[in-house]
Parts: structure tokens; sequence; C-alpha cells
């Protein structure tokens, strides 16, 4: 073999990228080759090619299979000052440029975000999801971004594309006033209309943004916890119902476990509060037999005051009034209202037996 033949090998003959690392962009390795005119160029779907002369951007090839010379290759031709057909190699930065679309990269709120709350006031919120973007425009993504780097992938530029959605997310909530009860139910809503918002940032750049999740905005833990209680409170109900089964369930589990302190305290609370509600029990039970007390005084106080206004049509005076006819004073303890008149407990309400110290039912002493 000759040295023409060995240099002539050294020169390339097809360019392509078979893209097995998941990058974004992949430089093609001709720092010491030279391109061979009428060399293959390989671009696959979701790819582009683009030829850059001595930091120039050139010709940018779409998906297809290309031989090249001076008619494909218009730009680096003038650039070059081929006026003829030159079929000489050449030396060229070759890059390729991954247009798929880069899925399940994470945005997050480092530090809360503040906001007003129609509801709670000033809250602060934390936030997380995911996005999708891809390259719009190769060219304008070469020259904004990545430079001339050999490699270049989306974690690169993560840090800075996370800061934007940030940004924007942040924004809208501002903008959208959304109650913080609500922003559950919005999620999608505001994940559509902050990709909307933030396309012409990422189009600057030459990328398209495709998708924008939100997966999630809490709250502090303190306010989580105050709508924790504000819900509790709102299943109980009625809070007088609410105490009494309270109260009803501690008696159960006094019962239960008779031997211990807790037990012993709460049944005795228990049992105080049910005996303060038997005697208001009993005490209304007794009011309506002091009313029949009262009532049944009341004819014998109107017939004394009957007897006294004067002597009945007999002409013979009332008994407790002057001496009857044979001259002996009458037995006035016997002849008053008060000695007549039935007594009645003033606990239980019950007739009480004439000259009874004790009630007879419930023992209370008259």
């Amino acid at each position: 073999m000759g040295i023409f033949d060995f240099l002539k090998g050294q020169f390339i003959e097809v360019i392509e990228w078979l893209d097995g690392t998941g990058d974004m962009v992949y430089r093609f390795p001709v720092y010491d080759n030279a391109i061979k005119m009428g060399a293959k160029l390989v671009v696959r779907e979701s790819q582009a090619a683009i030829f850059v002369n001595e930091g120039q951007i050139a010709d940018v090839f779409g998906p297809g299979t290309y031989t090249l010379s001076t008619q494909n290759l218009p730009v680096l031709t003038a650039l070059r000052s081929w006026k003829y057909g030159f079929n000489s190699p050449f030396k060229a930065d070759v890059y390729f440029v991954s247009t798929r679309n880069f899925t399940q990269l994470k945005w997050g709120t480092t530090n809360p975000v503040l906001m007003r709350d129609a509801e709670f006031g000033m809250v602060r919120l934390r936030g997380y999801g995911t996005y999708a973007l891809r390259v719009g425009d190769p060219a304008l993504f070469l020259k904004e971004i990545f430079g001339t780097q050999a490699s270049f992938s989306a974690e690169s530029i993560a840090g800075y594309l996370k800061s934007l959605i940030v940004s924007g997310v942040s924004d809208l909530l501002g903008e959208s006033r959304i109650p913080a009860i609500d922003l559950a139910a919005s999620y999608d809503e505001l994940g559509q209309t902050a990709a909307a918002k933030l396309q012409p940032r990422f189009a600057a750049m030459g990328l398209s943004l495709t998708a924008l999740t939100v997966e999630n905005l809490s709250l502090p833990e303190e306010v989580e916890k105050a709508v924790d209680r504000r819900s509790s409170m709102g299943v109980v109900g009625n809070l007088d119902t609410y105490l009494k089964y309270q109260s009803a369930e501690a008696v159960r589990e006094a019962a239960n476990n008779p031997g211990g302190d807790a037990g012993a305290g709460i049944g005795l609370g228990a049992g105080m509060a049910m005996g303060q509600a038997l005697g208001r029990a009993l005490a209304g039970q007794g009011e309506p037999a002091a009313a029949d007390n009262a009532a049944a005084s009341a004819p014998g106080a109107a017939g004394a005051a009957a007897r006294s206004d004067g002597p009945p049509s007999g002409g013979q005076p009332a008994r407790g009034g002057e001496a009857p006819a044979g001259g002996a004073p009458a037995d006035r303890s016997a002849a008053t209202p008060e000695a007549t008149a039935k007594k009645f407990c003033s606990e239980c309400g019950q007739p009480l037996a004439p000259g009874a110290k004790f009630c007879s039912n419930c023992g209370t002493k008259v």
C-alpha cells in the first residue's frame, strides 16, 4: 500500500451519530481527520446535523442521507470561496443535535413562594413537578446555549430552566388568585397556562417547552394542621352532641378498665355529670308538685277569708272566731287552714303524713 492509499484511508467517508448516550448534542470527531468530498452524511429521525466553519454556522441538515458536494453545502462553499468544483478533502466541525422530546425533567421550588390568600392571608407555598422539552431551532440552540462543547445534555441547563419555570409558576399563582384550598383542583390548568406563558423564553434559546406538569403545591406544616383541625370540626357537626358521645365513650372505657387510675377519674367525672343531670331532672319533676301544693292551699285560704267576713246564715260565728254559745274558746290549732291543708315534701313533692318529721319517699327532713 502506497502513501497515497494510506492518506486516502484517513479521509472520513461516512458521517453519522448513533445516539446511545441520551445527550442533546454530539460533536462528530473530525479534529485530525479531513472529510472527503462526496462523503455520505446520514441524519436520522429526531436529529439535525450542523456544519460549522471556523466557529461560524454554515449548513444545517434535517433527517435524510446526503452526498456532500459543493451543491448541497452552499454556505460552506461560499465561506471557503469554492468558486469552482472542488473535490479535495476539507475540514469542518460537524454537530449532531437531537430533536427528540426530553421528558421527566424535574422542577421544584428551592425556597417557599410567598403569596396572598383570601382565606389564610399571607401563606408560603412549595411546589414541584415535571416538564418536557425539545430542540426547536438547532442553529439557534447551538449559538445561544452549548457553543463548541463536544457533548451536551439536558441536565447541563436543568438548573437554569428550573429557575425559569419556578419564576413563571410563581407569577402565575399570584395573578390567578386561586384560593390555596382550591389549588389541587387546578393543577392541569396551571400546568397548561404556565407552559404557554414560558414558551417565548424557551423559544429564545431554540427550545420548545412541550409539557409542564404541576404535581403538588403544598402549604406549610402549621397551616396544614390548622386546616386539619377545621376539617375535624366540620365533621363533628353539633358540638354538644359530640361531647355527650365522648362522655358516653369515656364511661364505657372506664367500665372496661375499672382498675385503672385514668378510668377511675373518668368514671368519677362522668358520674358527677350524670348526677347533676339527674338532679336537674328531679327538680323539674318537683315543680308541678309545688304548683299543686299552692293550688290546694288556695281554696282553704279563700274559705278562711269568706268565713272571717261575718257569720253564716244560721247566725253562729265561724270556727276560729268568738267563743261558741257554751262560752268555751274554740281549739284554734284545729280550726286554722294551715292545720287542715296537706303538706308536701319540698324535695320530691310527695304528700307528707300529718305530723311527719321526714319524707317517707326521699327521707328529706321537713
